[in-house]
């Protein structure tokens, strides 16, 4: 047994893919009964840390520890006290929901009475039990993403995975989904969640790592990480993708530092310091810019994660 302290613990992981590193030195520990949040941008290494956590890969450098147990030495005994929901749902369109739930409880040798308990508990759980009896091809995303999560916990186990687990629903969906999220680590359950939604992670998340290029970039608690990119900051909004970088270079002026969400059309510059919104309004208005919007908001984790891994991909492979 290994840092029992921990429901999940992961010293110096590194994997690598042909000669790439998809992994490596990555870091951190979760405590019992915590959500750990892992942010990071497609690519980032974020499923591959999941995998090795799950026995699904083998690291090829450092170790990990789930329950106290080694992943690789004692992965036979990890496997019972974890569950995963991955970003595709894995349940058998064919059969009904409870057929589903009750023939993962017996996979897990569940004696056939309290499978069948454990089906008809979850189903309710998951407001699914009037969809119970049809067959999982006939529900919506919403219904298969909770059918989904509902069977990685049939077993109960006290470490859950969840791997994007909200990508494709809608935001009533997710906002249920969330809830039923915090009811479970209310009641003990651990959570390792990799999102790409900052919302999610800001909402969900008492700690968070961000990973870019298979290496750990920052952690902390989601105020602690806002709390890195300041104060204050001004929202310059643009219609013209092609302004975005005079918008920048006139900010600079008057900012300490400047960031760009290209998706979003938006540049952002803190206000504490050197610059005030007149400061930037007037620097815009001199030099010509066409914004649409400048607004004043607190920090988010958007600007968290801009301000962490805002470089252009090719920049960063440049680097």
């Amino acid at each position: 047994m290994h840092s029992i302290d921990h429901a999940v613990r992961a010293e110096g992981l590194g994997k690598r893919f042909g000669p790439n590193w998809a992994l490596r030195q990555v870091d951190f520990e979760v405590a019992r009964g915590r959500v750990l949040g892992l942010l990071g941008r497609n690519g980032a290494g974020k499923t591959t840390t999941v995998r090795i956590l799950t026995t699904l890969l083998r690291p090829d450098e450092g170790r990990a520890f789930v329950d106290g147990l080694d992943v690789v030495r004692q992965a036979a005994r990890v496997r019972p006290r974890i569950g995963l929901a991955g970003q595709q749902a894995t349940v058998d369109e064919l059969l009904t929901g409870r057929a589903n739930l009750e023939m993962i409880g017996r996979l897990y040798h569940l004696p056939r009475r309290v499978a069948r308990a454990r089906a008809t508990q979850l189903l309710a759980s998951f407001d699914l039990t009037d969809a119970a009896g049809k067959p999982v091809k006939s529900y919506s995303g919403g219904m298969r993403r909770r059918l989904d999560l509902a069977a990685s916990l049939v077993a109960s186990p006290p470490v859950l995975f969840l791997d994007e687990p909200t990508t494709g629903l809608d935001p009533h969906s997710r906002s249920d989904l969330w809830t039923m999220l915090r009811e479970l680590v209310s009641q003990g359950t651990t959570l390792v969640l990799t999102t790409q939604y900052l919302d999610e992670a800001d909402r969900l998340a008492d700690d968070i790592i961000v990973v870019d290029h298979g290496r750990v970039i920052a952690e902390g608690a989601p105020d602690q990480l806002k709390a890195r990119v300041g104060g204050r900051r001004v929202v310059v909004t643009l219609d013209d993708p092609t302004q975005l970088a005079r918008t920048a270079e006139t900010l600079a002026l008057v900012a300490s530092s400047v960031s760009i969400d290209h998706e979003a059309l938006l540049v952002t510059a803190p206000l504490n310091g050197r610059a005030g919104v007149l400061d930037v309004a007037r620097a815009l208005d001199q030099q010509g810019v066409p914004a649409t919007d400048v607004s004043v908001r607190t920090p988010s984790l958007d600007d968290v994660f801009l301000t962490l891994t805002g470089r252009d991909a090719e920049e960063r492979e440049a680097a």
